[in-house]
């Protein structure tokens, strides 16, 4: 990856662009407006963002605002979890495009599985909700479809099915790797996107990587980004700060050794949010 437009390819052999704008947590209204606006104007094409982060109107207002041609731009949007099932669904989806003032979304995804934690039929549920998406995607209403924060056990039914997940957003940065899951993701042919590649800001202040950083002249954040793409994950970084959202798409002039690559994925566990798939109360 030499520059933010390039792209990863999914299966189905749709490009999305190799750093994603994140907007969890980005207040709704002129905040989420005005942060999506300079994004794109930074070069950024690829916009993440949720119907249950409540800002999808304001993201779409950004979008629109940026005179960016709609096919330049890649969105997604995640199902949240009182929405699941075929019917749900559907009305969900509707609502999403409604909100975003889109035509098509380029990517949807289940935001988190129905887990054996919660409900007996957790996988019929997330098989009757995959359905919906699989039909949507059929009648090109979405380019891609994939899922969010599932783990392997979770995937497993949905592998089987006539259209298998083209991507996996997960939480994922020095600390927190899910190496089993990023591994199977990866044997499926399933692309990782990270979110929270900066620990919501919990990685940032560690000492070894402010150190290695500092040696490629390059701030932590910059470094938690690149090294996200050299594991080929997709990162999804997140800020409202201009400065900070220019300069978290800069980090495409230099490489990350092969050696401190390795330093920054031997990192014992530390910055992770603790928000286990099978363990969520919502």
């Amino acid at each position: 990856m030499e520059k933010i437009t390039d792209s990863f390819i999914l299966q189905n052999s749709y490009p999305i662009p190799c750093v994603g704008f994140g907007t969890w947590q980005t207040p709704n209204g002129d905040t989420a407006i005005q942060a999506v606006k300079t994004a794109i104007d930074a070069g950024y094409r690829h916009i993440d963002t949720a119907a249950v982060y409540g800002n999808e109107i304001s993201i779409g207002q950004g979008i629109k605002a940026s005179g960016i041609d709609r096919e330049a731009l890649f969105i997604t949007s995640k199902l949240w979890n009182t929405e699941r099932g075929y019917t749900k669904t559907l009305a969900a989806f509707e609502k999403t495009l409604t909100d975003l003032q889109l035509d098509y979304l380029d990517l949807y995804l289940i935001h988190w599985p129905a887990s054996e934690s919660k409900y007996f039929d957790w996988e019929q549920i997330n098989l009757d909700t995959w359905r919906a998406m699989t039909e949507l995607y059929k009648a090109g209403r979405i380019k891609a479809i994939g899922v969010s924060n599932f783990m392997p056990h979770h995937l497993k039914a949905l592998l089987e099915t006539e259209i298998a997940p083209m991507v996996n957003q997960i939480e994922f940065h020095p600390g927190h790797m899910q190496a089993e899951t990023v591994a199977y993701c990866q044997s499926k042919n399933i692309l990782v996107e990270a979110w929270s590649p900066l620990g919501t800001g919990r990685v940032l202040k560690n000492e070894m990587l402010q150190k290695i950083a500092a040696k490629y002249n390059k701030s932590t954040a910059q470094l938690c980004i690149r090294w996200c793409l050299q594991n080929n994950v997709l990162p999804l970084p997140k800020s409202i700060t201009p400065a900070r959202i220019i300069e978290n798409s800069q980090v495409f002039d230099f490489v990350i050794t092969d050696e401190d690559m390795e330093l920054i994925n031997r990192m014992p566990p530390f910055g992770a949010s603790g928000k286990h798939p099978d363990q969520v109360d919502f």
